[in-house]
């Protein structure tokens, strides 16, 4: 039986951007386009961007997912969600796209339903746990309620 993650390898639940999801796991999501925030760095990063963001500081995943749309590749995205779902119970791990909204929120639904929130209340749950104009388009809120 697997307890709680020490507090040193997980996210401040009161830092800005991160996530509680139901089981207790915190992920962070955060726009590229604003300033790292202050406090830990990342141990491992997810990044949903229609072009590769480039070298981090920490070890890093990239999903080629346009802005307003949908994953280029939804069989790599559904791998990298289940990745991040996994990292995130014993590390520091942060969803980003540029402006945090849409593609992360978009991303954030679907850990939330790995984590057990049922799809047509994950975009819900996001929205009231992490940003009120996460997943920003039409079709993002049908790939989240369609996910699984």
């Amino acid at each position: 039986m697997s307890g709680p993650a020490e507090p040193a390898t997980t996210w401040d639940p009161s830092a800005p951007g991160v996530l509680r999801l139901p089981s207790g796991r915190l992920v962070r999501g955060r726009g590229l386009r604003r300033p790292l925030p202050q406090g830990p760095q990342p141990a491992f990063g997810f990044y949903l961007l229609g072009r590769d963001p480039g070298p981090m500081p920490w070890p890093r995943r990239w999903v080629r997912w346009p802005d307003f749309r949908l994953p280029t590749d939804r069989a790599d995205a559904a791998e990298a969600f289940r990745q991040a779902w996994e990292r995130c119970a014993v590390e520091r791990v942060e969803v980003a796209c540029a402006g945090g909204k849409g593609r992360t929120g978009t991303a954030l639904a679907c850990l939330a339903i790995l984590d057990g929130v049922p799809p047509g209340e994950a975009v819900a749950y996001v929205r009231a746990h992490y940003q009120a104009h996460a997943v920003e388009t039409p079709w993002q809120r049908r790939f989240v309620a369609r996910y699984r």
